[in-house]
């Protein structure tokens, strides 16, 4: 349990001399806010059988914003102090210069909690991770002889946040996250090797995940992947239809279709969506939300790095683009209501639109029959890292696990297959959605500008017409 607080003003800044100081920032701006911040966190690999890496990191501070129109004004200290603040004041004041700004309505506050403010990093003590860890090494090796290494990691963190307006409006937020991961490499008779990985997490203590109730059936779907992959063929390439998996596949979708439904792009011009709002930009039936108030969930926050409340927003409502995701300063400029994306990596960051659970809504088709109907392509199931231009939307993804499918029936695993496309086009070629919708296991982290922040991602089977599949074969 958690027993010491975050009370930042409870050191040598007072609230009423912060929130002064804060007033002063934001004279004559648009919007700002006091942004404070402690952050602990614990992570323990182990690899091949030691522990490769054990790290405990312990930070805090504040970010002072001041925002006039197009231009932010950003100081950042990692000393929470007055003298601190009246500095970072005078920075954030220069920045935006002076105007006639007028100060915007405050979020509406919320008393909704989507997680517990619970200490992940002392559920458990140091010694009895380690344990863990050396026992999923050691299960891992005694469930098949061809398993020649294994890398398993723990990581815990608690964030604590507490949001000053120039209003006077009091934000505060308890942030937990814990996750589990597990890699094995697998050899055969004949020296190949391949790999398989598993695991996830979310806004939760640990307890939940060092059970072998939890542990050892992601350890099994790790083991299972590098075994799938160890008879793998090298892939096609060419342009083929491509059915996707549920869950984690929905990163596809995160890439190609969300970065890209992002307010700042939009409002700059130089998203591939811009101006779109009531067209036509996919398939009809593709529902499209991001989603940060869904109970536990990686990407769900209580409150935005803003203080506004997370939502549940709809961005693409049956093939037609309805909404954006928008942080305050973007909302405003573009005349709309902020959607509580408004997020930033840490106090020394200002916060920009970003994305929290984003998924596609299921259909009404048995996944089982979209994999009949594909005549020669791929079914993908597994995704490692992928890339995409948000001015176009093209993307690049690499399969961790795929299949050969020819004539309804599922071939052999393939090995190297790469997707790639755009995001706007594999969106009108949606040809099925399944009715087996389902979110990642709580692995996801999203880059954008240098920050990144956990999210969530999602969708059901899907069939995509005319994908290029690259490939060896």
């Amino acid at each position: 349990m958690q027993t010491d607080i975050f009370r930042p003003f409870d050191t040598n800044l007072d609230m009423e001399s912060a929130l002064s100081i804060v007033q002063q920032a934001t004279n004559g701006a648009d919007d700002g806010e006091l942004f404070l911040e402690r952050r602990r966190s614990e992570a323990l690999v182990l690899d091949d059988g030691r522990i490769k890496t054990a790290s405990y990191d312990a930070s805090e501070g504040f970010g002072l914003r001041a925002v006039r129109g197009e231009t932010t004004g950003y100081a950042h200290s990692t000393t929470i102090s007055e003298s601190s603040l009246k500095r970072a004041a005078q920075t954030a004041m220069l920045a935006i210069g002076a105007g006639g700004g007028v100060l915007a309505d405050g979020p509406k506050p919320t008393n909704r909690h989507l997680y517990s403010d619970v200490d992940p990093i002392s559920q458990a003590t140091f010694p009895a991770k380690i344990d863990l860890l050396k026992e999923i090494d050691e299960t891992a090796r005694q469930m098949d002889k061809r398993v020649v290494q294994v890398t398993a990691s723990l990581a815990a963190s608690l964030q604590e946040v507490v949001i000053l307006r120039p209003d006077g409006i009091l934000v505060t937020d308890t942030r937990p996250m814990s996750r589990i991961n597990i890699s094995v490499i697998v050899e055969d008779a004949n020296g190949r090797r391949e790999s398989g990985s598993h695991g996830g997490g979310g806004r939760e203590g640990l307890l939940g995940l060092i059970t072998r109730d939890h542990w050892e059936p992601a350890l099994r779907e790790a083991l299972r992947i590098a075994l799938v992959n160890l008879e793998a063929e090298a892939a096609p390439a060419g342009v083929m239809d491509v059915v996707l998996g549920p869950g984690w596949p929905g990163v596809l979708l995160h890439e190609a279709v969300g970065h890209g439904l992002e307010g700042d792009f939009n409002r700059k011009g130089t998203s591939a969506f811009s101006g779109r709002i009531g067209q036509q930009v996919a398939a009809k039936g593709v529902t499209v939300l991001d989603d940060g108030t869904i109970e536990g969930r990686r990407g769900s926050i209580t409150v935005d790095d803003e203080g506004t409340p997370s939502a549940k927003n709809v961005l693409i409502e049956d093939g037609i683009l309805v909404g954006y995701m928008q942080d305050r300063q973007n909302a405003r400029l573009m005349g709309v209501e902020p959607t509580g994306n408004g997020r930033r990596e840490s106090f020394e960051h200002a916060p920009m639109p970003r994305m929290t659970n984003t998924y596609m809504l299921g259909g009404d088709a048995d996944p089982a029959s979209i994999l009949a109907d594909l005549k020669d392509g791929i079914y993908a199931v597994g995704f490692g890292g992928g890339q995409v231009d948000i001015t176009n939307g093209k993307f690049v993804f690499s399969c961790t696990e795929a299949y050969r499918v020819k004539n309804g029936q599922v071939g052999a695993p393939v090995k190297g297959a790469t997707l790639i496309g755009d995001g706007p086009t594999a969106m009108s070629q949606i040809r099925a959605i399944g009715n087996d919708m389902a979110l990642d296991p709580g692995i996801g982290n999203c880059g954008k500008a240098g920050q990144w922040v956990p999210v969530g991602v999602g969708q059901p089977s899907l069939m995509i017409g005319g994908l290029t599949v690259g490939g060896s074969a």
